[in-house]
């Protein structure tokens, strides 16, 4: 994206609107930062294919989506939060476990 995405901006690729980077959660941001040197990550799960059974990524071919946990303070479990990374290099926020998405613009990448 360039300078001018602002959080709320529709992404004309995904359909689905922007968030900043700086805007998500601080374990979100960290969660981004383990993506982007490769891990380790916390949960065996992280890194594992995502199929978009709920289709509202743009259509791919299996295997292009992996998933990462965002981990939730206070929570027993990996909780309901998730990075998803496609292939291409695109980003994707869910805070209620893929009922809803947020494109990421990322500041650097």
């Amino acid at each position: 994206p360039g300078p001018d995405v602002e959080s709320g901006d529709i992404d004309p690729e995904s359909g689905l609107p922007w968030v900043l980077e700086d805007e998500l959660p601080v374990e979100g941001q960290a969660t981004l930062a383990l993506i982007d040197q490769g891990g380790p990550f916390p949960y065996d799960k992280d890194g594992s294919r995502f199929g978009n059974l709920e289709g509202l990524l743009p259509d791919h071919q299996p295997g292009y989506y992996h998933e990462y946990t965002v981990i939730t303070s206070g929570s027993t479990d990996r909780g309901a939060r998730r990075i998803v990374t496609g292939d291409a290099g695109e980003f994707y926020w869910t805070e209620d476990h893929y009922k809803s998405f947020e494109r990421i613009a990322r500041r650097r990448q």
